[in-house]
């Protein structure tokens, strides 16, 4: 087999084993919870791309900062936080970070259909926005005083089965899958 044809054959198989060595990947030290998998930072950041589009402006991601969860199904969501400092002071106050869902959500009866949206923990709200800049809705946020360990942004299992927390450092919102 000569040179060419054999790249073109390595390469063809490289594509086809590069989702499920990403799926491997994300898996190694997820922690499950009724079957969806809290991803931890590396695997979350390993999904998420390098910078994303909002209010008509690029941001970097920081991916040392994303957080995510693999449902059952398949479907994920995840949250970075973004390097706002080409925005305004405006945007700057509200626009913390980047939710992707393929997942419907629900944040305190909420719904949040999938989609790609920018968020931010302001004044005892999380609120979400299109990447438009455009508020959709703020549901409440609580500060966790007790957290062992706040990070950035983390999403960890609530009291109930499927219930999770979107945290950013000791501030969190509730969610749940919606149906």
């Amino acid at each position: 087999m000569n040179t060419v044809r054999k790249t073109a054959v390595l390469c063809s198989i490289a594509a086809l084993c590069s989702p499920a060595l990403l799926s491997l990947a994300l898996f190694t030290s997820a922690q499950t919870v009724g079957g969806d998998a809290i991803l931890p930072t590396p695997a979350a950041a390993k999904a998420l791309p390098d910078a994303v589009f909002f209010a008509g402006q690029s941001a970097n991601t920081q991916l040392r900062n994303a957080a995510g969860i693999h449902f059952t199904d398949g479907a994920y969501t995840l949250a970075v936080l973004v390097d706002t400092s080409g925005y305004s002071t405006a945007v700057q106050q509200k626009y913390q970070g980047y939710l992707i869902t393929e997942a419907p959500l629900d944040f305190g009866g909420h719904h949040l259909v999938p989609g790609a949206y920018g968020f931010g923990f302001v004044a005892s709200h999380f609120l979400v926005m299109d990447i438009g800049n455009h508020d959709l809705f703020q549901a409440d946020a609580t500060h966790d005083a007790q957290m062992q360990h706040p990070r950035p942004m983390q999403i960890v299992a609530g009291s109930s089965p499927g219930d999770y927390h979107l945290c950013s450092g000791r501030d969190c919102t509730s969610f749940h899958r919606a149906k």
